[in-house]
């Protein structure tokens, strides 16, 4: 069995593709991002295989599998919950769902897939609310969330870029860029992001082990 993925601190200089004319994807939906966060793991594999891997892996996992970040998301409901009572709105849980795989995803919806490009790239996305003890999240679909300019709303943009790393590595990240509409809504936002970064962190780092634990198992 090959050695597991490692999470890794690298600079954005070291992401750059080799032709600086190509434009990533994420950079398409979110040109411009009022906060970016970017984690990134070396995985033993090729793009090829480790793409596919990428597309199937289980995010519930992340959750299921990390006491941490089990622990965050119970803190946010409850924080959810009571903003909800203080302000005497009603509280709606999440969903429950079997799967939250990106090969899942369509072009239309809450989440959306927003593109592809394999096995270098793929890019989703959704359009929110969720910085004052509350998430909503807009419908939406590929076509539109470019062109979708609402002020108050927010739109969140996530890729999984790969690069192949020595001989038989590849080198994965995962970034998160997030673009407020209106000055409102970007106050509101940096004000949340800057306590909620460093959680954000520690799911993305979370959902790349996943990641990892599959693409080993697979090899």
């Amino acid at each position: 069995m090959r050695a597991p993925g490692r999470m890794l601190r690298i600079t954005p200089l070291l992401m750059a593709g080799s032709d600086e004319r190509h434009r990533m994807l994420i950079e398409r939906f979110a040109p411009g991002p009022d906060g970016t966060r970017t984690e990134h793991a070396l995985i033993p594999g090729r793009p090829n295989a480790v793409y596919p891997c990428v597309m199937s892996a289980d995010f519930l996992r992340a959750v299921s599998e990390n006491r941490l970040v089990r622990a965050l998301f119970a803190l946010r409901s409850l924080a959810e919950r009571a903003v909800a009572a203080l302000t005497q709105r009603p509280f709606s849980e999440p969903s429950d769902v079997d799967s939250l795989r990106l090969c899942d995803l369509t072009g239309e919806g809450e989440w959306v897939l927003l593109g592809e490009d394999p096995p270098h790239e793929v890019a989703f996305g959704v359009i929110g609310r969720f910085w004052a003890g509350e998430t909503v999240w807009e419908m939406t679909s590929a076509d539109e969330f470019a062109a979708f300019a609402t002020p108050g709303f927010a739109k969140i943009v996530c890729n999984f870029s790969l690069r192949t790393y020595g001989r038989d590595h590849t080198l994965v990240s995962y970034e998160a860029r997030t673009e407020a509409i209106g000055a409102d809504a970007r106050r509101a936002f940096l004000r949340y992001w800057r306590l909620v970064s460093p959680f954000v962190g520690m799911v993305m780092r979370s959902q790349l082990r996943v990641i990892a634990r599959d693409a080993d198992a697979s090899g």
